[in-house]
């Protein structure tokens, strides 16, 4: 009795074109948005194989709405708030639905999180803590666009930040005020320095200046009220502080207040991500920005690209440049 042949299955004809599952799944159903070139290759790969869908994926493939999902470690945040709006607008202008979801930081939720997205949505978009190994096998061909880290695995796509030059930006702003004891509060999330610290560092090393004056605080408010009250206990020298990010600032604005130190005049705090958030506090927060909004909208762009086979967009246009916005605090 001869053996039966294996039925011939959507993935295969995925890893034959070399595309995903999605894009075969809208070549096979005749939807729009996908590359009129990618959508023959997927017809004669699909004929050459024997590829008959099945009754019940046909029904999962026969959506009307794209959906994609996007992968948030902290919505509390208003960072990745700011960052999700623009998605979900970027999202609404094609018609798109956006599912989000809230990793609390944590690599085993985000493990949950993978394993639910692959029954749930088209695509996925956000930051990731997994290896891309790890992303790649929950994720079995599904398009990816990674935020905030490069990618190595061709077939996901990266929406990248370089914060160099607005750090610098707010270094030289600092000195040119006459600053030359400047600290700063990095994250305590991570086990190691962050790449800003870096950026900071190069900075000061450009000045001359010595930039050993650090702490960590907790991505919070109170995480950077308690972080300045103790670097400014360790270096009561400081007349500046540049910040991981707005959040922190805003603690530090609170903790100078507390200490009698009078910002700018006594200490002068410049935060990293240009919330609007900054702008209600008082003073209001001299940050590195980031158009938050445009981060979230080229995801879902370059989301879509992957989606329909599309020519994706180049790494250039992937860059978003942080720059300093001088307000009242600095």
């Amino acid at each position: 009795m001869g053996t039966a042949s294996k039925r011939v299955t959507i993935n295969d004809v995925a890893r034959t074109v070399g595309v995903s599952r999605q894009t075969v799944s809208r070549a096979l159903n005749d939807k729009g948005e996908i590359d009129v070139g990618t959508k023959q290759r997927v017809l004669d790969a699909a004929r050459e194989l024997g590829y008959r869908p099945s009754r019940f994926a046909r029904g999962l493939v026969r959506q009307d709405t794209t959906t994609i999902g996007l992968v948030i470690p902290d919505l509390l945040n208003p960072f990745f708030t700011e960052v999700a709006a623009g998605a979900l607008e970027a999202a609404r202008a094609r018609g798109w639905h956006v599912i989000v979801y809230d990793t609390a930081g944590s690599a085993d939720e985000e493990r949950g999180t993978l394993e639910v997205v692959v029954s749930q949505v088209d695509a996925v978009v956000g930051y990731f803590s997994l290896a891309e190994a790890d992303l790649d096998a929950h994720l079995s061909g599904m398009p990816a666009v990674l935020i905030g880290r490069e990618h190595q695995t061709p077939r996901f796509s990266s929406i990248r930040v370089e914060g160099a030059t607005g750090v610098r930006e707010a270094v030289d702003h600092l000195v040119s005020k006459g600053h030359r004891k400047i600290g700063m509060l990095d994250h305590a999330d991570r086990s190691e320095p962050s790449i800003r610290r870096t950026w900071f560092t190069d900075a000061m090393n450009a000045h001359g200046l010595a930039a050993d004056a650090v702490g960590n605080a907790l991505q919070s408010v109170d995480g950077g009220t308690e972080a300045l009250t103790g670097l400014l206990t360790e270096h009561p020298e400081l007349t500046a502080v540049f910040t991981f990010n707005d959040i922190i600032a805003i603690g530090a604005l609170r903790a100078a207040r507390r200490l009698g130190r009078v910002v700018p005049d006594d200490l002068a705090v410049v935060g990293f991500d240009g919330l609007q958030l900054g702008t209600v506090v008082d003073p209001a927060l001299t940050s590195v920005a980031l158009d938050t909004r445009r981060v979230g909208a080229l995801a879902i762009e370059q989301a879509g690209r992957l989606l329909t086979g599309s020519t994706p967009l180049p790494s250039e246009e992937l860059l978003v440049n942080a720059v300093l916005l001088v307000r009242e605090s600095a």
